[in-house]
């Protein structure tokens, strides 16, 4: 197959007007979940039979692997030479596994000393289908183990987790985007986002979500200097495919005001994280930019670890789209936020930007929600995405189809550790190519 580079799109009858932004469903965003009934769900394992089973250990497995020169990845001031995983493994005294991941960036030794030392004795002797009163917790290393427990359930029950959490039509077709932009540098070719944009489409994604690039002070690169690259990119995708931008919350409240008419001018379809999320007037700060954006969807918090973390952001109509991740959250406490968000009118969105247990989970999460929309999918390169697992989870044409199993219906390769051994050091290291 040819390769289909920005230079010669562009030259083509293929390159298109801007329109309305693409949805699959071909349904207006801002009016689709109203539509939707209400869950009569009052919490995730409402109609589930308790079973006699017992959990008999816990036990936590790190894995790592150097990325390839090629392969690293750029953002802001920082490098990513490596990637990590932190596994969950949950078992039980009917020979049942389960199976799930936590965040990595999060303090990996930190998150293991906690399981060891806090987790582990609090909930060897359990039940797993409490679930929801072992793993509530603000502790990022309970979210892996609550998914585990979700695994757990669903084996024993014969049925997949997202049937289990569903109050209502499932869909286990989940539409997936393409999550990158940290690949092009402002010092370098900062083009080379449109190439990565078509090669995303030409593997069948109907969608795309970039960043900012490297540290814009570092280049002098300013609003008006990103917003011609912008205009370049929705002309090389065309009409016909959705935009997404992250902000990282990099941007100043001003600066977020002056990006708002490209934003509009070139049918962005959701602005993420555009404004830091812990200062005391945060809120009413999303408040006025999102006054500001006719058409936009404003999303964000994919590093809250509880639904009283997003209920000023709903309460408030700051955020229209909640990016929980279980990886932070948990899975049971995920699919609270979620059904609070259906309540007022927002959509779910996970954030997905770790190891495929993480994608594992959150496409259940997604599968069993009135109010989904889509799935992330990380487009740098990572092996705990695929290469861990037996029957790994592939997107094809731009769709994820969850398997017809128990649990989350996956399982781990043998020997993971020694395959990926763990090695310390962080994940990031400042940029050693930026100018000061």
């Amino acid at each position: 197959m040819t390769k289909t580079t920005r230079r010669a799109f562009l030259g083509s009858s293929a390159a298109l007007t801007v329109g309305l932004p693409y949805l699959a469903s071909g349904q207006n965003p801002a009016s689709t979940i109203s539509k939707q009934k209400p869950s009569i769900k009052t919490n995730p394992l409402a109609g589930v039979e308790r079973e006699n089973v017992t959990i008999t250990d816990v036990k936590v497995t790190l894995l790592s692997f150097k990325l390839p020169k090629d392969q690293q990845w750029v953002s802001a001031t920082f490098l990513v030479p490596k990637t990590d995983a932190f596994l969950v493994e949950v078992f039980t005294d009917q020979g049942v596994v389960g199976i799930g991941e936590s965040s990595p960036y999060r303090g990996m030794e930190r998150m293991r000393k906690y399981v060891e030392e806090i987790i582990k004795p609090n909930i060897v002797g359990k039940n797993p289908f409490d679930v929801e009163l072992l793993t509530a917790s603000e502790e990022a290393a309970w979210a892996g183990v609550d998914v585990a427990l979700w695994d757990i359930i669903g084996k024993v029950k014969n049925q997949p987790v997202y049937q289990l959490l569903a109050s209502g039509e499932t869909d286990p077709h989940i539409r997936m985007y393409a999550s990158g932009g940290v690949q092009y540098a402002w010092y370098d070719d900062p083009e080379q986002l449109l190439d990565e944009a078509l090669m995303h489409k030409a593997k069948g994604y109907t969608a795309f979500k970039y960043r900012l690039g490297t540290d814009w002070k570092s280049d002098n690169v300013t609003v008006d200097k990103f917003v011609p690259l912008l205009e370049k990119l929705r002309q090389a995708v065309g009409e016909d495919f959705d935009l997404m931008q992250e902000h990282n919350m990099r941007l100043t409240l001003e600066e977020n005001l002056e990006m708002a008419p490209a934003l509009e001018a070139n049918n962005i379809l959701w602005l993420e994280e555009p404004l830091k999320q812990n200062d005391p007037d945060a809120v009413e700060k999303h408040v006025l930019l999102k006054q500001k954006l006719d058409k936009e969807m404003v999303s964000g918090g994919d590093k809250f670890p509880t639904r009283t973390s997003f209920k000023p952001y709903i309460d408030r109509n700051a955020f229209d789209i909640v990016q929980n991740d279980v990886n932070q959250t948990g899975l049971t406490e995920g699919w609270y936020i979620a059904h609070m968000a259906q309540l007022s009118d927002k959509y779910c969105v996970p954030h997905n930007w770790h190891g495929g247990l993480t994608t594992m989970a959150n496409a259940h999460l997604v599968a069993a929600i009135p109010n989904r929309l889509m799935l992330e999918l990380n487009q740098t390169y990572n092996p705990f995405k695929e290469e861990i697992f037996k029957d790994p989870l592939v997107v094809k044409d731009g769709y994820l189809d969850i398997p017809d199993r128990p649990g989350f219906g996956m399982e781990l390769i043998d020997d993971v550790e020694k395959k990926y051994p763990y090695f310390e050091g962080g994940w990031a290291i400042t940029n050693p190519n930026l100018s000061n």
